[in-house]
């Protein structure tokens, strides 16, 4: 039996009775009624794929206006379910007035079975295919709403914290691109889900791409998309990331990474708002707001030749610094009690308490890998805490603490950074995913960097 729920409207009970036993003997379940008055309530109690409705029930009434307005009664409520009208008075001028209300097809009396048959599978096809497109548009509204989820918040009432959200607030309603600074582990994507929740385009995506982390080999086909056979790997079409923030906003981090001679596609791409996939010769439109993100000095590395000027120009219309944690003191305490909270509901944790000392030292702390170590420290201090109060040592020792030079190491920055790495992969025993969550970097970007200073 063929899917489809079909209710048939005439006054004529031989019709119904001819086109009852056509049609079961295909379909799921087909129900007939004499009278149009009893329409409306049967849609409202059961669920129809299909109704075929008689255009004429007074006797010698050939007008079509009863069918009409029994059509226009179901538009109103069901707009989803097919329609065929059926009479046996046919002319074009009918037809063409049925079309136009709404009527998915025309039959005229007596029918060829065959043709019946076919019209009645094509608008039983069209609704199904109506209801699937709902569902499925349904379900991408609720797959947005769960992918633009973040359950992290942004904490602090310092006075730079608070004149930074002002700023979000101010720039969240508008288009315009920004570029958000600040070291690892400040918050930049928090930053940036912060605005794109905040402005008209929060019901569509925020589609995040780690520059550090694409190849320049793969950086087209990643950003712009392929089609089927466009290389060796390509066994299907593939959308880019920025088509997929269509209509959303796109967050590049890590934008200083992207290699000189991949920034001027990047580059023609927001000057002109099109795409085009790697393979094709189709040209596709995108409406995306742009959010980039760095913890590296983006002047400087103009100055320096590593960055095109008219990329810098482009990507930061507006600028927003997020100062490290060590100038904002004052948000110490309520993120590490945010924290605490949050970690020993997490690990069902009976409540835990922090020492004076302990808070104290947090807050003279210089935080290196910023709100990023913080949130460690406080988790692996909460796994490991038994006796319900957080002292200093379960802060400071081990693994979590972030790497500081003594005050006779070296201040080369270089250097600096090189000892970090190979501190935090020693401490992690080589896990370089671990050792790069400690560092405040994603491990791609750990990478690089233990390939620039030879520790491959």
């Amino acid at each position: 039996m063929s899917k489809g729920n079909i209710l048939v409207v005439d006054d004529s009970r031989n019709i119904l009775l001819a086109i009852e036993m056509l049609l079961s003997q295909e379909f799921e379940s087909v129900k007939t009624i004499s009278s149009p008055n009893l329409l409306i309530s049967e849609l409202r109690q059961n669920q129809y794929n299909l109704v075929l409705l008689d255009m004429n029930f007074k006797s010698g009434a050939n007008t079509g206006n009863e069918g009409i307005y029994w059509l226009q009664r179901i538009r109103e409520d069901h707009p989803d379910i097919s329609v065929v009208l059926m009479t046996a008075y046919g002319d074009v001028e009918l037809a063409v007035r049925a079309l136009k209300a709404g009527a998915n097809d025309f039959v005229l009396k007596p029918w060829d079975n065959n043709k019946l048959l076919a019209t009645v599978r094509s608008a039983i096809q069209l609704n199904l295919s109506r209801k699937e497109i709902k569902d499925l548009r349904q379900k991408e509204r609720e797959l947005k709403t769960t992918i633009n989820r973040y359950d992290k918040e942004i904490i602090g009432s310092s006075q730079p914290s608070v004149q930074m959200l002002k700023t979000v607030e101010k720039i969240a309603a508008t288009d315009t691109n920004v570029l958000i600074t600040g070291e690892n582990g400040t918050g930049k994507e928090l930053i940036a889900r912060r605005i794109h929740r905040l402005s008209g385009r929060s019901q569509e995506l925020m589609v995040s791409v780690d520059m550090g982390a694409v190849s320049e080999t793969l950086f087209e086909s990643e950003l712009f998309g392929h089609v089927k056979g466009a290389f060796t790997d390509a066994r299907e079409n593939r959308t880019g990331k920025i088509e997929l923030a269509d209509k959303g906003t796109l967050f590049l981090d890590e934008i200083a990474n992207l290699p000189l001679n991949l920034q001027p596609k990047l580059l023609a791409v927001l000057q002109n708002r099109i795409i085009t996939r790697v393979g094709s010769n189709e040209t596709v439109p995108v409406d995306i707001r742009l959010i980039s993100a760095t913890n590296r000095n983006p002047v400087r590395m103009v100055a320096e030749g590593l960055f095109r000027e008219d990329l810098l120009y482009r990507i930061n219309t507006i600028t927003i610094e997020i100062p490290p944690l060590r100038s904002r003191t004052s948000d110490i305490e309520q993120l590490a009690s945010h924290f605490l909270e949050k970690y020993s509901d997490k690990y069902g944790k009976k409540p835990i308490d922090i020492s004076g000392r302990a808070m104290e030292r947090m807050i003279q702390h210089n935080w290196p890998g910023n709100v990023r170590e913080l949130e460690h420290t406080i988790e692996k201090a909460v796994i490991l805490n038994e006796s319900g109060t957080i002292t200093e040592n379960d802060l400071f020792s081990g693994p979590a603490t972030g790497y500081m030079p003594d005050q006779g190491d070296t201040l080369n920055l270089a250097e600096i950074e090189k000892k970090a790495i190979m501190t935090a992969i020693e401490r992690t025993n080589g896990n370089i995913k671990a050792a790069a969550e400690q560092l405040g970097i994603t491990r791609q970007t750990l990478y690089n960097k233990m390939q620039k200073y030879g520790l491959g």
